[in-house]
């Protein structure tokens, strides 16, 4: 490993920046040749050495059932679980944004298991780094050096980005020394991706390749717009579709995690669904974007601001929102105690109610398929501990096989009941074989089975 990181940090100072040409007005100057020509060096000089290499090595720790068949050559003591243990390593980017802390954000699945993480800095030193703290469903994590001499990146507010603007990718695709790319920002908002449980990307065409996870995405003063961390790679490669996590958002995810060592997550209290153009005719109204309300919980932060069924949210403190699952991401990201400003347009009138966002009891780890193979493909999310809701199902997963369809309350199993993710979690870990879920459908409950 100390090896390989060597390498790689070799590679970073002799690396030469792939550079895609940009040519506007905000290209910076550069004489060559004694020709002034548009050139983004100078800028880059500033910035690289802010983007660092981030090499993990860890141990997948996997359990699998020993079938009885085997069991009972060995008698009644022995195991019912095989352990097996496999050794891993892995390459990743990742940004400094605090100089004099050693403060690195990158990507949680970069360093998801790792026992070490070691930094390869711009200058050709290697770090050892701690982590801090992670956030799995936002897929961020803080990591903290101790080094002199670091370079941190300014961090600008991605609420004001623009499609049409102008981006920079700087990262460690594929092991190879640093790299950057450019392009544009192709759209904002992006969501329902089933990248990850929380989605309000950036995408960008600027080219972003394995490795690049956790890098940074900068506008043309340098300023840190967005970490790198998924692309659209149907043959494998790049192909001009990336997605980064808004400056913004992280911000709100790192204070959380440098206060508290956690995500301590906001909470609404609201079910509903994309604004739809059927839905919009419906109520009369012009506008095409926005979250409508389905449900509110009672005694919930909305319930107590006064957001109500059938109401349209499309404003989060005075920034525009484009659907539900961005209004989701934006609250679910906020910390919880956080007052934010919600606009809303009510029987075709526009107003403007503030909320103190609750605190969230759902678990980080409480990802769908660790809870039951065959929960896998669902979408979970706590409601108001009063069970637990699917959010969404993929079509042809074994959750949709189970029975499973978006909306359905999880109430209990077999004969517990089950009051948020934690506890439907614990309630499983305990069970062997078949188990029934009591299920809240519509105004019916129902049961379904998960072999």
């Amino acid at each position: 490993m100390k090896t390989k990181l060597s390498l790689l940090s070799a590679a970073l100072l002799g690396a030469t920046l792939t550079l895609a040409p940009i040519v506007s007005q905000a290209a910076i100057p550069l004489a060559v040749g004694g020709e002034t020509v548009p050139s983004l060096a100078p800028m880059l000089q500033k910035t690289t050495p802010a983007v660092v290499a981030v090499a993990v090595s860890g141990t997948h720790v996997s359990k699998q059932k020993v079938p009885d068949a085997f069991r009972y050559f060995f008698g009644p003591n022995a195991p019912r679980e095989q352990v097996q243990e496999r050794p891993f390593k892995g390459l990743g980017s990742g940004v400094i944004i605090d100089a004099k802390e050693g403060y690195i954000v990158t990507n949680n699945h970069v360093i998801e298991g790792a026992d070490e993480i070691l930094i390869g800095l711009h200058d050709g030193r290697e770090v050892e780094a701690k982590l801090i703290g992670s956030d799995a469903e936002s897929d961020i994590a803080l990591l903290q050096i101790e080094a002199k001499n670091l370079t941190a990146l300014k961090r600008a507010d991605s609420d004001k980005l623009q499609v049409g603007d102008f981006a920079v990718a700087i990262g460690n695709p594929f092991g190879l020394g640093q790299t950057v790319t450019s392009g544009i920002v192709s759209a904002m908002g992006r969501s329902g991706l089933g990248i990850e449980m929380l989605e309000n990307f950036i995408q960008t065409d600027a080219a972003i390749n394995s490795g690049n996870s956790g890098g940074a995405l900068v506008n043309l003063n340098g300023e840190l717009i967005g970490i790198n961390t998924a692309i659209v790679a149907p043959g494998g490669g790049n192909v001009g579709i990336g997605f980064a996590i808004p400056a913004n958002m992280v911000n709100n995810l790192v204070d959380q995690i440098i206060e508290h060592g956690e995500v301590r997550r906001g909470v609404l209290g609201v079910l509903g669904q994309d604004l739809t153009s059927e839905l919009a005719k419906g109520f009369g109204i012009e506008t095409q974007h926005g979250g409508f309300i389905n449900e509110v919980m009672p005694d919930s932060a909305a319930d107590k601001a006064g957001i109500k069924v059938g109401d349209i949210i499309v404003s989060v403190n005075g920034r525009k929102i484009k659907s539900f699952q961005e209004l989701r991401a934006k609250v679910a990201t906020m910390g919880a105690g956080s007052k934010v400003e919600f606009g809303l347009i009510r029987d075709g009138d526009e107003e403007t109610v503030t909320a103190t966002l609750g605190e969230s009891t759902q678990t980080a780890e409480a990802a769908a398929g660790a809870v039951h193979p065959m929960l896998q493909g669902a979408k979970l999310e706590n409601s108001n501990n009063s069970g637990v809701v699917i959010t969404d199902v993929a079509q042809g997963s074994p959750a949709a096989a189970s029975g499973l369809i978006k909306g359905d309350v999880i109430v209990g199993v077999n004969r517990s009941k089950v009051k948020n993710l934690k506890s439907l979690k614990s309630v499983l870990e305990d069970q062997k074989g078949s188990v029934a879920l009591k299920i809240q459908r519509d105004n019916t409950s129902i049961y379904l089975i998960l072999r």
